[in-house]
């Protein structure tokens, strides 16, 4: 029995094994391309760089305006996940804790959020910030970005929060704790696994999200990364080594922040409860 047990271990590690590969294959590939000269990637693009040419990562970055899409994007991306931690916190903790009038149907309208196609409400948008002359403008991103990331986020938090006994805030109370006391200084530190999850699920959304930032805001000096991978592809030809460049800049901040909070991140998915 033991035997049959290493045997099935061991074909599971070997399937683990070269799934891992095939997954990690097409950001080494993306690499390893990106350090070649265009007329080489196009002679054979399986190969090693015969020479590390860095001058893509410098062309992408100065002269294709890289350097402009990268600070708007990060400009957007900083504000909307600020804005949505604080969101999804308090109203997330009110679903958890408190029953009041007109409840149900917020919670339903939040859950509709998740079910409505999110780029249907494009046109909409659109029409809605034209009107208010937001259109064109950083803050038309960051009040998109915050709608659309805020449902699952509520319910991530209004789960976890669930599971907190409520005990601790009773004794809280008793201490002579108020209401927003409790929030910070108890319920948020404990929270802070899902919270860190959802920071990374909405920063990956508003990171890549494409067709927001392309209508909403057109100019030039407000695109933002997956607007800017665009430029590389001229009319009738692609610069293919320097678009490998800068896909590997704008991949670059996803895969350090997820190595920073790996951890807390598989905490956020599997907790569920507080040993106390």
């Amino acid at each position: 029995m033991s035997k049959l047990r290493k045997f099935r271990k061991s074909i599971l590690n070997i399937f683990l094994l070269g799934y891992s590969l095939l997954s990690i294959y097409p950001l080494l590939w993306m690499i390893m391309n990106s350090f070649k000269k265009n007329s080489e990637f196009m002679v054979n693009n399986m190969s090693f760089p015969k020479n590390l040419n860095f001058m893509n990562y410098v062309d992408a970055f100065m002269t294709s305006k890289m350097n402009i899409y990268y600070i708007n994007s990060i400009i957007v991306s900083i504000v909307s996940i600020f804005l949505i931690l604080i969101i999804i916190f308090s109203i997330g903790y009110v679903f958890s804790r408190y029953i009041f009038v007109g409840r149900r149907l917020m919670y339903v309208l939040f859950l509709f959020g998740m079910l409505i196609p999110t780029h249907s409400l494009l046109i909409p948008l659109f029409t809605q910030y034209k009107l208010m002359g937001l259109l064109n403008s950083r803050m038309a991103l960051i009040l998109t970005y915050c709608g659309y990331n805020l449902p699952a986020g509520i319910f991530l938090v209004e789960g976890f929060v669930h599971s907190i006994p409520r005990e601790l805030e009773e004794a809280a109370y008793i201490d002579g704790a108020n209401m927003i006391d409790t929030m910070l200084k108890i319920i948020l530190p404990i929270t802070k696994p899902v919270l860190v999850t959802s920071m990374l699920l909405a920063f990956i959304n508003i990171w890549n999200e494409m067709p927001f930032a392309l209508v909403l805001a057109s100019k030039d000096s407000l695109r933002t990364i997956p607007i800017g991978l665009a430029n590389f592809s001229g009319e009738f030809s692609v610069n293919y080594t320097q678009l490998l460049a800068a896909s590997v800049l704008a991949t670059l901040p996803v895969i350090i922040i997820y190595g920073l909070f790996n951890n807390q991140i598989v905490n956020g998915m599997v907790s569920g409860s507080v040993k106390g």
